[in-house]
């Protein structure tokens, strides 16, 4: 759970930078930092998805193609089952109470929900913590870390301490599902067959992709609705033996 570890050093040395520096990161930075973790965050989707696939071009082919109707078949469940929505209605609560100036006495547990909320919701941990627990690829939540850290900058000159406090339920969450993942499921998809494990990389190698199109402000793509094709994309490399 290295990742987890980081995007939880990421907050933390977040909140201790935003109280240090008063200033906010000018214009400048911004734009520069956005464009870096765009450009990695590309980099280690498209590198998972790389090293995910294996074998004759026939196989890589078929891999791909997996992938494909996985994706395509996992957005639609999403839609359904209105994971993108639900993703989006906490976004807006948080936002909701950052848009109301705290009140003295409410701060702290402000600080804590708002944070929590925004940092635990976030495709990209999901992804990533996945990715931890199966192949220790921990680079997504890595890229998390610095997002996270640098919202954290910001926030805890609003809300203080509490802040800080958020990376409680990140490591909770994070890291109970990279347990999972590592425990659990990849003994079971090894048992089976030794590439259904590269399925799930190799679709959500594509999902990080997608997020740095969300980051350049390429696309709004609706990562959230994406997430069952994590589990479709096993099933399909099961069915297509």
């Amino acid at each position: 759970m290295i990742g987890t570890l980081l995007n939880v050093a990421g907050i933390g040395a977040g909140c201790i930078a935003g109280w240090v520096r008063k200033q906010p990161l000018s214009q400048r930075h911004e734009i520069y930092l956005r464009s870096l973790l765009g450009a990695l965050t590309v980099f280690y989707g498209m590198r998972l998805v790389w090293l995910s696939l294996n074998g004759p071009l026939f196989q890589i082919l078929k891999q791909l193609l997996v992938v494909v109707v996985a994706l395509g078949v996992g957005k639609l469940l999403g839609g359904l089952l209105r994971l993108q929505k639900a993703s989006n209605r906490l976004g807006q609560y948080a936002r909701q109470r950052l848009a109301k100036a705290p009140e003295p006495s409410r701060r702290f547990a402000d600080g804590f929900v708002v944070c929590a909320l925004l940092f635990c919701a976030a495709p990209l941990g999901w992804l990533g913590a996945i990715q931890d627990g199966l192949s220790e690829y921990f680079y997504p939540l890595a890229i998390k870390a610095v997002m996270d850290g640098l919202a954290a900058m910001g926030f805890v000159r609003l809300f203080g301490a509490g802040v800080l406090l958020s990376v409680v339920p990140v490591f909770v969450v994070q890291a109970g599902i990279s347990f999972a993942c590592a425990d659990w499921l990849l003994p079971w998809l090894l048992q089976h067959r030794g590439d259904l494990a590269d399925s799930i990389n190799a679709t959500g190698g594509l999902l990080v992709f997608c997020v740095a199109l969300i980051i350049f402000d390429i696309k709004k793509i609706r990562v959230a609705d994406y997430l069952p094709s994590l589990a479709l994309a096993p099933l399909l490399t099961w069915w297509w033996r």
